[in-house]
């Protein structure tokens, strides 16, 4: 399995509007996607912004380049959100997930 990471920030006031776009589902219609296997939005407060951190599970690297085509690292960030971020990476970054302890639903 395969954990894509990404990292945008917003300014305090920002953030509970930046949250409420990220829910129910972190991309539109990916929890239908194939190999989509779950995501987790990580928030904290640092430096005076607010820091969210997206980890998307997925089964593949191929069923993320079947989303996101032959540049899959690229940053998908829908249009409506940007409006709320201060900055944020433009790649994701790809991980092998070597272990996983306690997560129902999310281990194979």
């Amino acid at each position: 399995m395969i954990a894509r990471i990404w990292h945008g920030y917003t300014t305090p006031a920002n953030a509970d509007a930046y949250e409420a776009t990220l829910k129910p589902e972190l991309l539109p219609g990916i929890n239908k996607v194939p190999g989509y296997r779950g995501s987790f939005v990580l928030r904290r407060v640092v430096d005076g912004e607010v820091e969210f951190l997206t980890v998307m599970v997925w089964d593949s690297i191929d069923a993320i380049r079947a989303v996101a085509g032959p540049h899959y690292e690229a940053a998908i960030i829908p249009e409506n959100r940007l409006q709320f971020l201060s900055h944020y990476d433009t790649v994701s970054s790809h991980y092998e997930i070597a272990s996983i302890a306690g997560l129902a639903g999310v281990a194979s």
